[in-house]
């Protein structure tokens, strides 16, 4: 699979290197700068799981999207909280995943490059930081750019729909929970007990705010 599908992207205009086994891609991973990890859960000498877990430890934020059989909602969950971008179930079309790399490779374009603050929040789109009472948050590509987006509009609620429209793609599944989960992780990984700033209201989306 890794040859073949090495030949198909090479002959859709991507530059492309491969690993053998996890250790392996795991090192090509940490030393290398790439747009772009495609990451096979089931690797030999190491999981896609724990690759997905040391490489965010590691505070590498290159996009990943997982490749595998595994189909379960509570996979997906976990591959989504250990920082994983995306998550394609083999067997897939490859028209399927160029949308998805194209998609997670495309920054929305409305977002400012200025950075945004929310109370004791900061997020900086050049460095791709965000910073909580001056503690960076690690976040995955895909958490980064929806919470850009609703900093961006702080105040504001934006449907579902909209932010799928920005941050996803148009051929994003609307009737997935992607962006239900990708709101849980970035809660997690945020808020207190006494310290709020995602909002949610029945028929109108998220907002971002400060609320103690």
């Amino acid at each position: 699979m890794v040859l073949s599908l090495s030949l198909a992207l090479n002959n859709a205009g991507f530059k492309v290197e491969s690993a053998s086994d996890g250790l392996e891609g795991l090192d090509l991973a940490r030393f290398n700068k790439y747009e772009l990890i495609l990451l096979d859960c089931n690797l030999p000498r190491l999981s896609g799981f724990e690759i997905v877990n040391r490489l965010r430890a590691g505070k590498i934020a290159t996009p990943i999207i997982i490749l595998t059989v595994l189909g379960e909602l509570n996979d997906k969950i976990e591959l989504f909280n250990l920082g994983a971008d995306d998550y394609l179930t083999k067997p897939f079309a490859f028209s399927e995943l160029l949308v998805r790399i194209k998609a997670l490779l495309r920054r929305p374009l409305n977002l400012c490059g200025e950075i945004l603050r929310v109370g004791n929040l900061e997020l900086d789109p050049d460095k791709f930081l965000v910073v909580k009472n001056g503690i960076r948050v690690p976040l995955s590509s895909r958490e980064f750019s929806l919470l850009e987006y609703l900093m961006a509009n702080k105040g504001k609620f934006i449907s579902r729909q909209k932010i799928m429209d920005e941050v996803w793609d148009e051929e994003a599944d609307p009737f997935s929970n992607t962006v239900e989960v990708h709101i849980m992780n970035i809660r997690r990984k945020l808020e207190t007990e006494n310290e709020h700033y995602i909002f949610t209201a029945n028929n109108r989306g998220y907002k971002v705010d400060l609320q103690r």
